[in-house]
Order: C-alpha cells, then sequence, then structure tokens
C-alpha cells in the first residue's frame, strides 16, 4: 500500500464542453501535469465541480485519470460524501478502477458530531483497501474534524493516511502533527499557506492554482522540502497575487476563467456556479498579464 503522498499534488478542474465532460482535453491536461513536475492528481473534488457530476461522470472522470496517468503519478480520487453508503460505493469504484488513493471530505450539511465524523470516517476505511486522505474544510461542509478525532481515526485504521487541512488554523494543524503518528501526512489544502503548513511539518500542497502554474508550485515545495527555504520563499511571494486573484471568487470560477483565458480549457461551469462579475473578472486578468500567462 502506498502510502507517502508529497509535494505539488493538483485538484485538477473537470473540463466541460457543451454540458459534457470533455474527455479530450482531460486527458490532455493529466499529461499537461506529468510534463510539468506535478506529484499528484486529485480528480473529483471541489475544483472538479464535483457536486454537479452525475454518477456515471464522476466515475469516468476518475477513470480517465488513472488512465491518462499511467502510474506516472499518483490519483487521489476524490469520493467522499454526505452519505457514508455513498461514499463507500464511489471509493470502492475508485479502488476497482485503480486509483492510488481516496480524498474523503468531512460529511457536508448533516453536521455530525465528532462521534459521528468517527463512525462514518472509520466505516469507509474499513470497506476499502486503499490509503485515505481525510479533507477537512469547514467553511463548505459546516463542521471541522477535530484534531483528537484525525489522531484516534490514524490510530484506529491503518489506511487513514493524512489529512488535506483547509481550517486556515496553524495552531490547529500543529496539533494534528502532536498527536498523529508520525508518518502521519499533513497536506496543505490552501495555496496562501503552503509555506507555513510546511514550516510546522506538511508535505505538500493539494493545489488550485497549480492547474494554471504546475511547474511553479512544484517548485516551490520541492525546494521547500530540499531545505532551500529562501528559494522557497521567492517562488511563494511571486504567486501569492495569483493565488489572491485565484481565489477572488468561489472557488473553481476564477481558476476554470483562468484557464480558458489561456485556452487551456474551455471556461463552461455547471450552475449554480456562474460567471465572473466584470470587476473581478477585469482583477484575474490583470493578475495573469502580471505574471505573463496572457499578454
Amino acid at each position: 500500500m502506498p502510502k507517502i503522498f508529497k509535494g505539488s499534488i493538483v485538484a485538477i478542474v473537470t473540463p466541460f464542453k457543451n454540458e459534457k465532460v470533455d474527455e479530450e482535453t482531460l486527458r490532455k491536461l493529466v499529461k499537461f501535469h506529468i510534463d510539468n513536475g506535478t506529484s499528484g492528481i486529485v480528480p473529483c473534488g471541489t475544483t472538479g465541480e464535483s457536486p454537479t457530476l452525475d454518477y456515471d461522470e464522476h466515475d469516468r472522470v476518475i477513470e480517465i485519470c488513472i488512465e491518462a496517468a499511467n502510474g506516472k503519478i499518483p490519483i487521489i480520487a476524490g469520493t467522499g460524501s454526505n452519505s457514508t453508503a455513498e461514499a463507500i460505493t464511489m471509493t470502492k469504484h475508485a479502488a476497482q478502477a485503480g486509483a492510488d488513493a481516496s480524498l474523503q471530505v468531512s460529511p457536508y450539511y448533516n453536521k455530525p458530531t465528532q462521534r459521528g465524523l468517527y463512525e462514518h470516517f472509520r466505516t469507509i476505511a474499513e470497506a476499502v483497501d486503499i490509503p485515505i486522505i481525510l479533507y477537512n474544510i469547514a467553511s463548505r461542509t459546516g463542521v471541522n474534524i477535530l484534531p483528537d478525532t484525525i489522531a484516534k481515526l490514524a490510530k484506529d485504521c491503518k489506511n487513514i493516511v493524512g489529512v488535506k487541512e483547509s481550517s486556515g488554523d496553524l495552531e490547529q494543524m500543529a496539533r494534528i502533527k502532536a498527536l498523529c503518528p508520525s508518518d502521519f501526512q499533513l497536506i496543505s489544502g490552501d495555496d496562501g499557506l503552503t509555506l507555513p503548513v510546511m514550516a510546522i511539518g506538511g508535505i505538500g500542497i493539494i493545489s488550485v492554482v497549480a492547474n494554471i502554474i504546475p511547474k511553479d508550485v512544484a517548485t516551490m515545495v520541492d525546494e521547500f522540502l530540499k531545505g532551500n527555504i529562501k528559494k522557497a520563499q521567492e517562488i511563494h511571494y511571486k504567486i501569492l497575487p495569483l493565488v489572491k486573484a485565484i481565489f477572488i471568487e468561489t472557488n473553481p470560477i476564477p481558476v476554470k476563467t483562468a484557464m480558458g483565458l489561456i485556452g487551456m480549457c474551455e471556461p463552461e461551469l455547471r450552475l449554480p456556479l456562474c460567471s465572473m462579475s466584470q470587476d473581478n473578472l477585469t482583477a484575474l486578468k490583470k493578475a495573469l498579464k502580471d505574471y505573463g500567462l496572457v499578454k
């Protein structure tokens, strides 16, 4: 069982064309990331608009990424749900398709207790034999997975190997590192906090901005992990204005719009996500121009 997922891992967009998944472009994007140093791919996450993919599309996007990667980099399939049974079904499919791991978001809307969170993740972990990375993002789910709960899961479930932390709370992340086994993987879920998270023991980022600047994000993480802190800081401050622009509206609206402007894919979104306001679009275009991504 592969257990270490580190470096720059991209939360890849799901490209659409005429309201359908653009399979050809998705394959090209996976190859683009392999060629540009990305360490892994997360399909069907928040950035992949998983809430608006139907079951067949969800399964197919994961299959395409696995096929296109062809074992060159790991695929960490987003297969979480607010229904434990549904999450198990999707995770079993991902495992059978050849995914290297599963990203499991905390159940949204239900607002379970910490005991409910523990039972949810434990039940999924016992149903499959691939590594599981928890995804803690209370701003979207309405519930925070507390460090004690994460530590108990890490202790009791051998295949729960890490957490994508998007709480924005560095003290909480430090408690996770202190309470969990030394090989438990803390992964940043916020592009702007990648370096601070690695400074307290994190091993990388599941990134949104890497959709458009994969090489820079990968280099930043690699330089930090090699001990070249100054070089990593230089890249961090270089990309920070672009990161701000990429989150000027709800993810993945700006990053998909940016990819459309660059010519990487159609900027097509699915409702309830919609096109950017004119003011924010102007700010995004300026950030892309300043970075040298568009003229």
